[in-house]
């Protein structure tokens, strides 16, 4: 045992009797050493490694040892594995990369190609993939078309392939698979297409399906004889099933508990949004966002705790889960600690389900409290819009999204990467916001802060902000904490920082060149501790443009690999910088039809969530189309939209656009671009939906 783990277990024991959290050995699946071989480091999940080599009084001594540019990347949301010195990560389309941890020499790569085998899929999600899993030699990728693939680790070859997803429906796989015992699991997106929820375990050896539970009830037929959707049917109003499959997807926090053998499930938000379309008469309609605990042999309901009922603002609660034991009322308590888009931090007790204690990280209006006795919300009046326009505190993208938060045993405490933004909704369509499934949303900037973010150290026991540091941007990456009392965390402004894990001091920066929105690793190699991060800022930034966009320009700036060690020397290549001016083009021969324009901007919800609202996206996942040249031409517009001449390259084809169409969709970039250079007024109306 080391000196520092030594003394951070004694400092535990003194806050014992102070309610302090429980010491915990550090033992197999509770943090990382010199292996990252799971999502979260270990089986906690808690994005801790027990690493002290670089710690908080050498930091600052931590520099670059080496880079990797991935060619043809954009949006990289993965935390990479680390296997006995070997990375292995996923990039935007699920391309798996194997690399020497030590040299950062590129040791076999594996593309999927989504845009060859499933065009149709191609098309239904912008490029975006949290990652790989790992077990007995193998790794585990999930791709957007719903293959799930075990690779050898040792050559990148394909060992088996199974469809984890229905035929024709809008389903997809952005989520990193988990393994345990002799099993891998997988989610899927699709609830902002009212797709039906649902989590399957495969077999690890042959791909054989050895379970599934669905987190929506589906017909009254289908529902007999499964106590778990029969219980889930009473909380859903009306048909509910003639309207869709309800929403609830399982698109990331999946963690496994080995002391009670489970599975523990984050669920996402409703489809339609609005609850009235949803489920006529209302109702709780389970299983949507909540945490649900299944067995993890048989992936038998065991217990749920919903923490929206009657979900209605696109909240969801699958951020990760985190195990941990701590010292609450002078008892060690086993507990789940969660951090959902709602705005609370949940302590729940991971053996029965029931809620222990929440409390508001940052503005929360939606709801008062959080009732304990009851573990519902204290609801405040027309919060599901029912009155007209309600503005709420935080909006959809929520206080935390995806990117993870980690724990720290030593200082007991978790480190969230949190933003703050409101969304004003109503019910219907409209032209100022995402109009979208029976509900209008619009994410604004009412109040100081809004639009910003932070690393926000909280402390589960006490429920209480323990520090708090600012970060200008408002999608920022997740947080690493190690032994060394450190805190690593990506910034959408392209910083990489180090802070005191304690005090939230700031000891160390790196300019990364390109915003960070996955979460780094530290892991050893050799006897040397690494930390390692993705750069590759995109996902849901061009839907939300007006509020993400920090001026990154779409292929200006590399996709990469970063790799840090005490002593490391290395540079960064010089690469350009933020810009946030609209470099508009324009051929002004080109007479405009309104009626084509206005055309073009209803064809455009297509566009939205890879080109922004309006095409004014913020560099990724796709270009700006007003500053494309492509776009100037309308037969070059047709060989890329119809033909898929860019579909090797991340633009997904559209066989089914008509010449008229795309017509119809130049105007209105065209339009676009002449606001943008000031040579036409505005008269967009555009919306559509958010993905996130």
């Amino acid at each position: 045992m080391n000196s520092r783990i030594l003394l951070a277990l004694l400092a535990g024991a003194a806050l014992l009797g102070a309610g302090g959290p429980m010491p915990r050995q550090p033992a197999e699946g509770l943090g990382a050493g010199d292996n990252w071989a799971s999502h979260g480091g270990g089986t906690d999940e808690a994005g801790y490694s027990r690493l002290d080599q670089i710690d908080a009084s050498n930091a600052r001594k931590l520099g670059l040892e080496w880079s990797l540019d991935l060619d043809g990347e954009v949006t990289l949301e993965a935390t990479p594995l680390a296997v006995d010195g070997v990375l292995y990560f996923s990039g935007s389309y699920a391309t798996v990369y194997a690399v020497d941890g030590v040299t950062g020499r590129l040791l076999w790569k594996y593309d999927p190609q989504v845009w060859r085998v499933s065009p149709a899929k191609h098309a239904q999600n912008f490029g975006a993939n949290r990652g790989v899993a790992y077990a007995g030699g193998k790794i585990f990728v999930g791709v957007l078309d719903g293959r799930l693939v075990a690779l050898d680790a040792k050559t990148g070859q394909e060992v088996w392939s199974t469809q984890t997803l229905p035929q024709g429906t809008l389903h997809t796989i952005t989520g990193a698979p988990r393994t345990f015992k002799d099993k891998v699991i997988i989610g899927n997106a699709g609830a902002d297409a009212n797709m039906r929820g649902f989590v399957s375990a495969y077999d690890q050896t042959t791909g054989k399906l050895v379970w599934r539970f669905y987190t929506t009830p589906g017909k009254p037929e289908d529902n007999a004889g499964d106590p778990a959707m029969e219980m889930a049917a009473r909380t859903w109003g009306g048909e509910y099933w003639k309207v869709g499959g309800g929403g609830g997807t399982v698109w990331n926090g999946i963690t496994f508990d080995p002391e009670f053998n489970r599975i523990y499930i984050g669920t996402g938000n409703g489809g339609p949004y609005n609850p009235r379309l949803r489920s006529p008469g209302g109702g709780d309609n389970l299983f949507l966002a909540s945490v649900v605990a299944l067995d993890a042999d048989t992936g038998k309901y065991v217990w749920h705790y919903q923490e929206n009922p009657g979900e209605s603002w696109d909240y969801k609660s699958v951020a990760n889960m985190v195990l941990a034991t701590l010292n609450l009322d002078g008892h060690p308590r086993k507990v789940i600690m969660h951090q959902p888009t709602n705005g609370f931090f949940y302590v729940i007790d991971r053996e029965s389900g029931k809620l222990i204690s929440a409390e508001k990280t940052g503005p929360v209006s939606w709801a008062d409290r959080i009732d304990l006795a009851t573990g519902r919300p204290v609801e405040k009046s027309n919060i599901r819009y029912e009155n007209g326009d309600t503005t709420m505190w935080p909006s959809m993208i929520g206080t935390h999204n995806w990117q993870d938060m980690s724990y720290n045993p030593g200082t007991g405490l978790v480190y969230i990467p949190y933003q703050m933004l409101s969304g004003r909704y109503r019910t219907g369509t409209h032209a100022d916001g995402f109009a979208f499934n029976g509900m209008t949303v619009k994410a604004e900037k009412t109040r100081p802060g809004d639009g910003t973010g932070a690393v926000l150290a909280w402390d589960p026991v006490a429920q209480k902000e323990r520090w708090r540091a600012p970060v200008p941007t408002l999608w920022n990456g997740g947080t690493l904490t190690t032994a060394g009392n450190l805190v690593f965390q990506g910034s959408g402004d392209g910083w990489f920082t180090a802070y005191n894990a304690e005090n939230g001091r700031r000891l160390w920066r790196f300019n990364a060149g390109l915003g960070i929105i996955g979460a780094p690793i530290a892991y050893g190699a050799g006897g040397k501790q690494y930390v390692s991060v993705l750069v590759g800022y995109g996902g849901t930034t061009a839907a939300m443009s007006d509020v993400m966009n920090v001026g990154w320009k779409y292929g200006a700036q590399p996709r990469r690999l970063l790799t840090f060690a005490i002593g490391g020397h290395q540079k960064l290549p010089a690469s350009p910088g933020p810009d946030m001016k609209v470099h508009a083009v324009d051929d002004p021969s080109l007479v405009l039809d309104e009626k084509m324009v206005t055309n073009g901007r209803m064809l455009s919800i297509m566009c939205i969530a890879c080109h922004g609202i309006g095409f004014r996206g913020a560099g990724s996942p796709a270009p700006d189309l007003r500053e494309s040249q492509v776009a100037l031409s309308e037969d070059a517009l047709w060989t890329v939209l119809h033909d898929g001449a860019l579909a090797p390259r991340g633009m997904p084809v559209f066989p089914s656009l008509t010449r008229s169409q795309v017509r119809n969709l130049q105007a209105a970039i065209r339009a676009s671009a002449r606001e943008a250079l000031g040579k036409r007024e505005s008269t967009a109306k555009e919306g559509g939906p958010a993905k996130f």
